[in-house]
């Protein structure tokens, strides 16, 4: 058995039939209920398979180069709306809030990753791009046009969306069609656009900071982003429709899927004309109820809920808030969901969004695992970064968003080296153990280079090192989770996997805005008191009112001993957060990476299987999907 998948046992064949399940008492009709399920849930993958065998030479050189250009608009998009954030709130006086309206973003972030890739598995890789392009421009469109910072909030919570989607979107299309061998170096690749709008991308938000203003920095790419996608989407909605007119994707349905299909044909011709328009509605009704069981709508809004309710009131808070009734009535609110969520996931959902298998799965848990404690560690030290530097540092804007570039470089290249590691060393695990532990050098030299008499050499260097163990650790923990499953639950593993992390950012940010709201109003009272409620009250509210201000000017040097103080606290508890990964990272499963979509079936990426060695050489059999049932985990 690997991981948690194992065979049913079979009948031999009579009369001509094909071999099915046995309906023996470990593998009753309710077994064979789940796999009929699952495989109307898989629809969008059969029609990925379909579409690579029709795919030829120069259709496949157009997805690949499809992929890179949106990867280079991403990436610009990254590199640039970044820090129109802070003059944005801090146009109308919110500066203190960028720690509340991330964890917002990472939220919503987090709990749509699994309804994106879910959509993308029910329908298609096209339609589902589609989707999230629709709520990127609208997101963006309401950000260019708010009258408040409010409407900039619900703006970036749409822009959320759609961002991610088309993120993750990538990440699954890279994973549909590339082996374990290559997929670390391509994942990798399509991250090579950072290293060039590492350097243009600050010009070109300083140039629109300066004479366009942070709206059009937004627009733009409200315009841009769907010329950009129209080529990656015209061209997997045209595999998909080729291959479902050579009738590709029904060859590929599983024995389950076609016996669930010949009793809907009996179900139906019994009926005869008696179908109406109240027949039809509740079929309607049905299908509808059906789709929110694959989706686990009722799970997704509980877990958002949970995690919403705990990390929202830390954010928000002010000093002495922490302790109020309504702060520790809606933690105690969120910690309760979070158990009927976990009981609704376990007892009740039929498609669940955390099914019994992954938990079951070492792989994936503890890649999730990993990914969450990180991304908490990383965003205590980075919400409010940008701000550290403009203030400690007399640094121009350019040269100030530079900087913030650095681990982005340092991401990109070693991803690229750990791509390289895994291809030619065909394992991943010793990768990531050291990825994670140039990580927590990094992250540990930030105790002072984190302060108010940094050298900007050491400044610099801390941050080269995050980039370089973030890599390692980000390609290697992707393809070992991806390696963990079959290519049915690639796109939801991928999704679930993310999901953990982006609540990792989001705790991170929740950490981050608690200590700054809690510390900052104090450290301001300690070093300048001699300014009024009111003045100091601006420092803290607009970062624009400090740096107006010259190095050496007394109010300016008493912000940065506030600063000093502030961000101590904040890397303390990054470098508790990041001990945990390295430890767990040693029990990561040491999958091989071969020529096969994944470590568990031996999947071609065209749905055919056949079984691989180590030596390369593989058996190629006619293997049924229906003859695979999740059980329990045991890795190789």
């Amino acid at each position: 058995m690997l991981g948690g998948y194992r065979r049913l046992p079979t009948e031999p064949c009579h009369d001509g039939d094909e071999d099915v399940p046995s309906h023996s008492t470990e593998v009753g009709d309710d077994t064979i209920s789940v796999v009929v399920l699952e495989e109307e849930a898989h629809v969008g993958v059969k029609k990925v398979e379909a579409a690579l065998q029709v795919y030829g030479r120069y259709p496949r050189w157009i997805l690949f180069a499809s992929l890179a250009l949106a990867s280079f608009v991403y990436s610009l998009d990254a590199s640039t709306t970044s820090a129109y954030l802070t003059f944005a709130t801090s146009s109308f006086g919110e500066h203190s809030l960028i720690g509340a309206i991330t964890v917002v973003q990472s939220l919503i972030v987090a709990v749509g990753k699994p309804v994106i890739a879910k959509i993308a598995d029910v329908s298609s890789r096209g339609t589902a791009y589609i989707i999230v392009l629709c709520f990127y421009v609208l997101g963006y469109s309401v950000i260019a046009s708010a009258p408040s910072v409010g409407a900039i909030a619900g703006g970036i919570i749409l822009y959320a969306i759609g961002n991610t989607g088309m993120q993750l979107l990538t990440q699954i299309v890279i994973a549909d069609i590339t082996t374990l061998s290559w997929r670390g170096l391509v994942v990798s690749l399509a991250s090579t656009p950072f290293i060039i709008n590492a350097f243009v991308g600050p010009n070109i938000s300083s140039a629109v900071i300066e004479h366009l203003g942070w709206r059009w920095g937004y627009g733009m790419f409200a315009i841009a982003m769907p010329l950009v996608l129209a080529p990656l989407i015209a061209t997997l909605l045209w595999g998909e429709r080729k291959a479902k007119k050579l009738a590709l994707v029904d060859s590929l349905l599983s024995s389950a899927r076609s016996r669930a299909r010949s009793l809907s044909r009996y179900s139906h011709s019994s009926q005869g004309l008696e179908i109406g328009f109240r027949l039809r509605y509740t079929l309607l009704r049905q299908r509808l109820r059906r789709l929110a069981e694959q989706l686990d709508l009722v799970g997704l809004v509980l877990l958002g809920a949970a995690v919403s309710l705990i990390l929202l009131p830390l954010t928000m808070s002010v000093r002495g808030s922490l302790r109020s009734g309504s702060t520790i009535a809606m933690l105690a609110v969120g910690a309760a969901l979070l158990g009927v969520f976990a009981y609704w996931d376990i007892r009740v959902a039929k498609a669940p969004v955390i099914a019994p298998r992954f938990v079951r799965n070492r792989g994936v848990i503890l890649a999730a695992s990993i990914g969450f404690l990180d991304f908490m560690s990383f965003y205590l030290t980075f919400t409010y970064l940008y701000s550290f530097v403009l203030v400690v540092k007399p640094w121009s804007l350019v040269n100030a968003t530079y900087f913030m570039q650095i681990q982005t470089v340092g991401l990109t290249f070693s991803g690229i080296m750990a791509g390289i590691s895994l291809r030619y060393f065909r394992r991943y695990k010793y990768v990531l153990v050291i990825g994670l532990i140039v990580r927590f050098v990094g992250v540990t030299m930030m105790i002072h280079s984190r302060g108010a008499n940094s050298s900007d050499a050491e400044l610099v260097a801390t941050q080269v090192l995050q980039g370089l163990g973030g890599g390692l650790a980000a390609v290697s923990s992707q393809v070992g989770a991806q390696a963990s499953v079959t290519h049915a639950d690639v796109a939801i593993i991928t999704a679930l996997v993310l999901l953990l992390t982006e609540i990792g950012s989001a705790t991170g940010n929740a950490c981050a805005g608690a200590i700054w709201s809690n510390t900052m109003p104090g450290n301001l009272d300690k070093y300048l008191p001699w300014l009024t409620d009111e003045q100091r009250a601006e420092l803290y509210g607009s970062i624009t009112s400090v740096t107006s201000l010259p190095r050496g000017n007394p109010v300016r040097e008493g912000v940065i001993q506030a600063y000093d103080d502030t961000m101590k606290i904040m890397v303390i508890a990054a470098i508790i957060a990041s001990v945990l990964p390295m430890l767990l990272a040693l029990g990561m499963p040491n999958w091989y990476l071969g020529d096969k979509q994944n470590a568990v079936d031996a999947t071609d990426l065209d749905g055919r299987k056949s079984v691989e060695t180590e030596s390369g050489s593989s058996e190629v059999g006619d293997v049924n999907r229906a003859d695979i049932l999740r059980t329990e985990d045991t890795v190789a």
